[in-house]
């Protein structure tokens, strides 16, 4: 007597198709922004592995829960982005950040706090973070802000750009005016640019010119200023207001 197979069952099929969906695999061509969590709370840090595993143009290929983990993780790991708190046992985040651009240059880092009081954007700007970002952002603006930073932008909330606006406001503050004459309109729009976030690609095509042309453009600008961190020049541009002109309508 012959027994014939029995097909899979439903609960079966629709479990299977369940786990090729939970991890999305990126688009052909399309490189994954490897990212590193650096976070002493287990609980936030399960919240953004759960949060970006969905997205396909993420990849976390470690995790921190210290400032020195951070830094032993981003030498192995060679991240591409590192979001980073700033309050966590023995060695905090600004520390971190600061060595990290000797031990492990390659990795850009985006600062994520609760803290959005002058002296805290201060320190993070001198650091040399990339950005930086509150806890209570939605999780679309958290994965803008990591893009901007990736792509060589800079990203802050809103609210800690008014914070840098207060910060160079007081009457201890030189102002920053005579640095920004120096600087030709031209290299205005880049600076204002580069404050969005914008990649030096996104900015050539803004404003018409040659991707050479940003690059030169930016290291002048940056050599005007003092300026030698993507985040200090980003906290100039937003503190002088400036805006972009129309394309095209300069030329030097």
């Amino acid at each position: 007597m012959s027994h014939s197979k029995r097909p899979p069952r439903p609960a079966a099929r629709k479990r299977a198709n369940a786990t090729a969906r939970a991890k999305p695999a990126p688009e052909p061509g399309i490189r994954r922004i490897r990212l590193l969590l650096v976070d002493d709370h287990p609980v936030l840090r399960e919240g953004l592995r759960s949060c970006f595993s969905r997205l396909p143009q993420l990849l976390i290929v470690g995790e921190a829960a210290s400032g020195e983990d951070a830094l032993r993780q981003a030498r192995r790991l060679k991240p591409d982005v590192v979001l980073m708190d700033i309050n966590m046992p023995g060695m905090n985040g600004l520390v971190a950040t600061a060595r990290m651009r000797k031990l492990a240059p390659g990795a850009k880092v985006l600062i994520l706090s609760v803290h959005e009081n002058r002296e805290y954007v201060a320190e993070v700007a001198r650091s040399g973070a990339r950005g930086y970002i509150l806890k209570d952002a939605s999780p679309a603006e958290l994965v803008r802000a990591i893009e901007a930073v990736h792509r060589g932008g800079g990203f802050f909330s809103p609210s800690v750009a008014a914070a840098m606006l207060k910060s160079l406001g007081g009457p201890t503050v030189a102002p920053a005016q005579p640095d920004l004459a120096w600087l030709t309109a031209r290299e205005r729009d880049v600076l204002a640019l580069i404050a969005t976030g914008a990649s030096s690609k996104s900015i050539g095509g803004r404003l018409g010119v040659a991707l050479s042309t940003v690059k030169t453009l930016r290291e002048r600008l940056m050599r005007k200023l003092d300026l030698h961190t993507v985040a200090a020049v980003t906290h100039f541009a937003v503190a002088q207001g400036l805006t972009v002109s129309r394309a095209g309508s300069r030329s030097e």
